[in-house]
């Protein structure tokens, strides 16, 4: 590759010490730098976490050339302290553009975005739009925003508006799924380039759990206090405002009516006491329930003792443009999955070849449904699985995407 035009500044309102960034922001960007490109991060940091993270992110991103430039990220006052954070990402970013010779301008989400396009009007550098989902309609959806608060309602109504700004102004666009880049398609006021889908991609080679050896999951089982012979359902995740708590105890309570030794393990940072509360609302037994924290090196040993893992997400219109972590993590390691429909292309993966059922709705009947259906589901092909993660799922794959785009922006 050339010296020239190959410079990249990546916008990130989440932080580089935060799970996410370590997950969706630096393996790809660790791939790219490898590739030759060089790359200019900026990124805000919380204070507590960047005090615990900083040494160890820094090691990381300087062993990859890649030049970090942290902000430290403000929340208070609400609104007033994002539009100062903005004006900081702005100002640096017009530094670096000047100074570094920044070619093109790659923004996660739509906060990045906002600094991404005023760089394009003012320097003309490229701008992508890596969108990752409906934010605006997200916070709605999710009961952050409420719309019947004025200031809320001015709020959305403004990033509304700047969406399709970005939307028609962008040099590349880039989906988490199909199902939402058909939804912009399908935009009276839609008038941007094509856009390309790259889901949440994942470390397949980390969550490879079914390679984990059985009397490594017998120790596990025994730590845990879960019987050697139980049938064990997971949850892997932190629980938050999307995923559906009561419905999946509902789903294991059924469970529990056909294999009477089923254990729930949830693989969380999230408080146990919560769930504990919310499953004796259930009837479910505490003994039936094991919450554990994992640090990103254990899950895949921990979820390797799962026989079956679910994930039930709020469906709703921000939905679809949500592509789930944890989906390709599971499947990576062959472990058959209960999900719903109307969330991004969970739907079509699942078709694809991903083991286990999507359900239709939240209901006794559906659940009763699957579970009569356990036997077929068990007896499934991991592999096939496992190959289906990869085809959607590979990290390699996706950073080639991303390498074709700047490769189509920059020549």
């Amino acid at each position: 590759m050339s010296n020239k035009r190959n410079t990249i500044l990546y916008l990130s309102y989440d932080g580089m010490t935060d799970p996410l960034g370590q997950s969706q922001v630096i393996p790809y960007l660790k791939g790219l730098a490898q590739s030759g490109y060089r790359i200019h991060l900026i990124s805000f940091e919380k204070s507590e976490r960047y005090s615990k993270g900083k040494d160890q992110i820094e090691l990381i991103l300087k062993a990859s050339g890649i030049q970090w430039h942290p902000l430290n990220y403000t929340s208070k006052p609400p609104v007033i302290s994002t539009i100062i954070d903005v004006k900081r990402m702005e100002a640096l970013a017009a530094k670096l553009i000047r100074i570094e010779q920044i070619d093109l301008v790659h923004c996660r989400s739509y906060i990045s975005a906002l600094v991404g396009l005023a760089m394009k009007r003012k320097y003309g550098v490229k701008f992508l739009f890596d969108m990752r989902g409906f934010w605006a309609d997200e916070r709605v959806d999710g009961n952050i925003w409420n719309l019947k608060n004025p200031l809320f309602k001015t709020i959305y109504s403004y990033f509304k508006r700047k969406e399709i700004e970005f939307l028609n102004n962008a040099d590349a666009i880039v989906s988490l799924t199909h199902n939402a880049a058909n939804e912009i398609k399908n935009w009276k006021h839609f008038k941007g380039v094509s856009i390309d889908v790259i889901p949440c991609c994942a470390d397949l080679k980390l969550f490879q759990s079914n390679a984990v050896p059985i009397l490594q999951k017998r120790n596990i089982k025994e730590q845990f206090g879960i019987p050697e012979q139980a049938f064990v359902l997971s949850y892997l995740g932190s629980l938050g405002t999307w995923y559906m708590l009561d419905e999946m105890l509902d789903f294991f309570r059924v469970l529990k009516e056909y294999k009477p030794n089923a254990v729930f393990l949830f693989i969380t940072a999230d408080k146990p006491e919560e769930i504990y509360i919310r499953a004796s609302v259930k009837g479910i037994s505490h003994s039936a329930i094991v919450v554990k924290s994992a640090a990103r090196h254990e899950v895949p040993l921990f979820a390797s003792i799962s026989n079956l893992s679910v994930f039930f997400i709020r469906p709703s219109f921000s939905k679809k443009a949500s592509s789930p972590t944890k989906m390709g993590e599971l499947m990576a390691g062959g472990i058959p999955l209960i999900v719903n429909a109307g969330v991004g292309d969970v739907e079509q993966i699942m078709q694809d070849g991903g083991n286990g059922r999507v359900i239709q709705s939240f209901s006794a009947t559906e659940y009763q449904t699957v579970c009569r259906d356990l036997d077929s589901i068990l007896s499934e092909n991991p592999e096939r699985t496992i190959q289906c993660a990869q085809k959607w799922y590979a990290l390699e794959q996706g950073t080639n995407l991303y390498k074709l785009i700047y490769q189509r922006l920059l020549g």
